[in-house]
């Protein structure tokens, strides 16, 4: 498209008349001079053309997020179910629970254009942000595809505990050491693999235990104790604070879960934490009884943590528009996006605003039942 504007004025406005002039003004010196003129003006014409056509072409260092599709976590993706469970009774629901994507073009994505990247911001379906706002410098696209899939992975399982917590069914849950940074306040003393069973005699049952115990600590050394290699190890650790001001270990953790059914989840070609909330949402309907949705076509975004609590995602704008193309009339957003909702809600959209899974769901079931929904939470400026 670019190239071919640029080519027009090249070969249709220019040749033609200067043609036709050398056939009128052949033969005199003085003519030859005006030809000779009109042949420089033609060069300058195509080099500026030229040019133009290289500087609108040139790779710019912004990234493009456009509305993605979108797609039922009760329903079927290339002719499979998205969720399926084995090992306990399972129930047909109607309705959709939609999980919602972006499209992400730039970054390690492959470059996007001048033109590409004003086009988008003239959009008001799209949105253009730095690509150092998004990608760390020098990310290639299969460390980006890589993180992304991992993301994907670890939101499926906190998705699966977050419902099963909320349905009161028990699970086996520990928390495993995943890696230790240079600089961490653990290294030689904690190692990958290590599965954390207590700190200061307390059991470390979630995350917000290890960091209950440091925060009141304020720096003390804590005694932890792990599992490795089928024993029980015990370490002294002396906490250093983050960017944030918070102590930590300085060990990257990860949850081990052991569930006592299978839930198997198929998407392909999509990537990220953001749908562990529908995810969740998909499962509770999958495992109970009745319809969740009572037909609706309701949609919405949110990480999820084993615990349940819902949290922010990029994109929001973009997958309230793709919601609303798909059909959903309900959406339900993270309250910790508000801001980002805020001046973006498609007409007859309505957006609830939840902080954990119990919300999401109550909101659901109030819209299944027919129910008044406009006192569900929204965003406001306040």
């Amino acid at each position: 498209m670019t190239v071919t504007q640029g080519e027009q004025p090249a070969s249709d406005p220019a040749a033609g008349p200067v043609r036709g002039r050398r056939a009128r003004l052949a033969g005199t010196g003085v003519r030859r001079k005006r030809n000779n003129r009109s042949s420089a003006m033609l060069v300058s014409g195509l080099l500026a053309a030229a040019l133009g056509i290289a500087a609108v072409s040139l790779p710019v260092p912004y990234v493009i997020e456009s509305p993605g599709p979108t797609f039922n976590t009760i329903g079927q993706d290339n002719g499979k179910p998205v969720i399926s469970v084995s090992g306990h009774e399972t129930f047909p629901a109607k309705g959709s629970l939609d999980l919602t994507t972006v499209y992400v073009d730039g970054g390690p994505n492959g470059p996007v254009s001048v033109v590409e990247a004003f086009s988008a911001w003239l959009n008001g379906t799209k949105a253009v942000y730095p690509q150092e706002l998004l990608f760390p410098s020098g990310v290639t696209k299969e460390q980006s595809q890589q993180e992304s899939a991992t993301a994907m992975t670890t939101s499926q399982e906190n998705a699966v505990a977050a419902a099963l917590k909320d349905l009161n069914i028990p699970f086996g849950q520990k928390m495993q050491v995943a890696g230790l940074p240079d600089d961490s306040a653990s290294k030689g003393l904690l190692q990958a693999g290590d599965v954390l069973v207590s700190i200061n005699d307390k059991p470390i049952t979630a995350l917000g235990v290890v960091q209950a115990e440091l925060a009141a600590g304020n720096g003390k050394p804590v005694k932890v104790i792990v599992e490795r290699a089928g024993a029980r190890v015990p370490v002294t650790v002396t906490p250093t604070k983050n960017s944030a001001g918070r102590y930590i270990l300085g060990v990257l953790l990860q949850y081990k879960f052991t569930f006592p059914f299978n839930v198997t989840i198929s998407l392909d070609k999509v990537g990220g934490p953001s749908a562990g909330m529908m995810f969740a949402l998909g499962i509770i309907d999958t495992v109970t009884p009745g319809d969740l949705t009572g037909g609706k076509h309701i949609a919405g975004t949110g990480t999820i943590t084993p615990d349940g609590a819902v949290g922010p995602i990029g994109g929001i704008a973009q997958k309230m528009q793709g919601a609303r193309s798909a059909g959903a009339t309900l959406f339900l957003a993270p309250a910790a996006n508000c801001d980002d909702v805020l001046g973006h809600i498609p007409d007859r959209l309505q957006v609830v605003r939840v902080e954990n899974l119990t919300e999401a769901r109550k909101a659901v079931e109030l819209a299944a039942s027919g129910g008044d929904t406009s006192g569900l939470p929204v965003c406001t400026s306040n």
